[in-house]
């Protein structure tokens, strides 16, 4: 019986794993996609205009919308400062996931974005209203330069759809 060197023992190792890690990834890849998987639908703004973006994307079991001002029905910022536009906003985003499978508790994530930081503790205030205490999901928040339309909040938020 011949022994290997230690170089030619960990060369044969090496070849071995990427013959594993090879074989395993092409299984992977031939792996038929479930059509949950495979699926994702583009949801067009439900208000009149040209903006350029889907209201949301939904890709499987997960619902993405995209930001949302503190706008009425007719696209007008409503009044009364952040707390206001943070409650219309909410309610805006409410609205959108009810439309489309999915509700307040199935949020995971939101991404605030405020025209001043200053005004993180007043856009809580309300924002905790919208979610249950056990559920309240992930969240990232910060200032900016500007929101569109002179907005004082901006909110996105990922979700899952109701069983």
């Amino acid at each position: 019986m011949r022994l290997l060197s230690l170089p030619g023992a960990i060369l044969i190792c090496c070849l071995t794993v990427s013959s594993v890690q090879a074989q395993q990834s092409n299984q992977r890849q031939q792996r038929p996609r479930t059509q949950a998987e495979s699926e994702v639908q583009y949801i067009a703004r439900t208000r009149t205009g040209s903006a350029p973006f889907s209201e949301a994307v939904r890709v499987g079991r997960m619902l993405y919308l995209s930001g949302q001002l503190g706008v009425d029905s007719s696209g007008t910022l409503v009044s009364g400062g952040v707390k206001a536009e943070t409650k219309q906003v909410l309610e805006n985003i409410k609205a959108i996931l009810e439309r489309n499978g999915s509700a307040m508790d199935q949020v995971v994530k939101c991404t605030v974005m405020l025209a001043d930081i200053a005004e993180r503790p007043a856009m809580s205030e309300v924002y905790v209203t919208f979610f249950p205490p056990e559920r309240r999901p992930a969240r990232s928040t910060f200032g900016t330069s500007g929101l569109a339309l002179g907005a004082r909040v901006e909110i996105e938020c990922m979700a899952t759809l109701k069983q």
